[in-house]
């Protein structure tokens, strides 16, 4: 602002004057350094004119910044120098670079499902990147080699999920993926999810999880607390301390198939019941059980990782409520009846909206059967002696379910 200032001859009072005009008629903006992080770039929003008449009454203008505005950038503009990348061409007309756009869940699908990019998401926020092998390759096209630094996830008043970005972001794609994009952009009301929000734009701590960042949690404490028994890990994968090698897979559909609900379904199975090593529980309860045939003979019949868990946990556990586990034990046996029942049908795919909603309902539900088995094993004596401790954002329950 000392600049403009200087071309004035130093007249502070003509300044205050032209800008006024400037700002009242929506043609220029300024931005404060007592309102933003760093007035050197359009990084979120103007306040109001009013509010910025006001400051410009008593402000030096020493720490802030003038800008054109998009009423008067859209006239001058070079259209052509944008051709194919509209969000580009947003930030030329002067759009916040923190501004954001709403997508279609399915955009994420090609980047997911294609083994050249890595793919994290906390269904709170993630990131895309080429791998670096590619990145090197001549074989994969220059226009494909993209980057999307950070994306998150906003709602609209029913609470359906979409993906959001940053114009920031979105500005660096290629021409070719910027129109792709383009292709799946919502309309509506959109908000960012609470802790994107508040993590990207107000630079503070978010205030939760992902339940399926707690639900590895639980099992790596699970494992923990199984070593300080002096056993082998209840389950053969715990998915790391923080979730890092969770499976790409196991977070909110981005597409609400069959298909896609299915394969949640026996990815979660995979991580439940089929995780179960059967070693854990040093041969003290029935592996297999006798049964009686219809013709008198009897059969030897092998006990499923549930069973055998369920058994375990009756014999050495006492309580005087047993609601909680007996509702933990079913959910456990109704993911693995889920994914038994569409491998032996021939079912044609459908795209239905229900299915986020069962998905949704089915994760908390497991993650409720796990944080019930941690409970427990955290009354065994060789626990409570140990150093395994649960975070406080779990014991308190600060976890996001949608």
């Amino acid at each position: 602002m000392p600049q403009i200032v200087s071309i004035f001859g130093g007249d502070l009072g003509e300044v205050r004057k032209v800008l006024c005009e400037l700002i009242q008629d929506e043609t220029v903006g300024i931005i404060y350094a007592d309102a933003e992080i760093n007035p050197h770039i359009i990084r979120t929003h103007f306040e109001s004119p009013d509010i910025q008449i006001d400051k410009l009454k008593t402000d030096s203008l020493r720490h802030s910044c003038a800008y054109p505005r998009p009423k008067h950038l859209k006239k001058v503009v070079d259209y052509s120098r944008y051709a194919g990348e509209p969000y580009k061409l947003s930030l030329a007309h002067g759009e916040p670079q923190l501004a954001y756009r709403s997508f279609d869940l399915s955009v994420l699908e090609f980047y997911r499902n294609d083994p050249r990019y890595l793919y994290q998401c906390s269904d709170i926020s993630g990131f895309i990147s080429v791998r670096h092998q590619y990145y090197e390759s001549e074989n994969m096209d220059a226009r494909d080699k993209v980057l999307l630094e950070s994306f998150g996830f906003s709602y609209d008043d029913d609470y359906n999920r979409a993906v959001a970005v940053f114009l920031r972001y979105l500005a660096d794609l290629s021409p070719e993926h910027q129109q792709t994009w383009k292709t799946k952009e919502l309309t509506g009301d959109y908000r960012l999810h609470p802790d994107y929000f508040r993590t990207t734009i107000i630079g503070d701590w978010g205030e939760r999880v992902s339940v399926f960042d707690a639900f590895t949690k639980e099992l790596w404490l699970i494992n923990r607390m199984s070593e300080a028994m002096g056993r082998l890990s209840l389950f053969r994968r715990d998915f790391g301390e923080y979730g890092d090698e969770k499976p790409t897979k196991f977070s909110f559909l981005i597409r609400p198939t069959l298909d896609e609900y299915n394969g949640f379904v026996l990815l979660l199975d995979k991580m439940l019941s089929d995780n179960i090593n059967k070693d854990f529980f040093q041969n003290e309860v029935a592996y297999e059980t006798d049964v009686v045939r219809e013709d008198g003979k009897v059969q030897i019949q092998y006990q499923g990782t549930l069973q055998i868990l369920d058994d375990w946990i009756r014999k050495f556990f006492r309580t005087d409520d047993w609601e909680p586990w007996n509702e933990s034990i079913k959910t456990l046996r109704d993911v693995r009846k889920k994914r038994q029942n569409p491998a032996h049908a021939i079912n044609d795919n459908l795209f239905d909206q229900q299915y986020f909603k069962d998905q949704r309902q089915l994760i908390i539900r497991a993650y409720t059967a796990v944080r019930t088995l941690r409970m427990l094993l955290e009354n065994h004596p060789a626990v409570r002696a140990s150093d395994v401790k649960v975070p406080d954002w779990l014991r308190e329950g600060k976890i996001w379910n949608s």
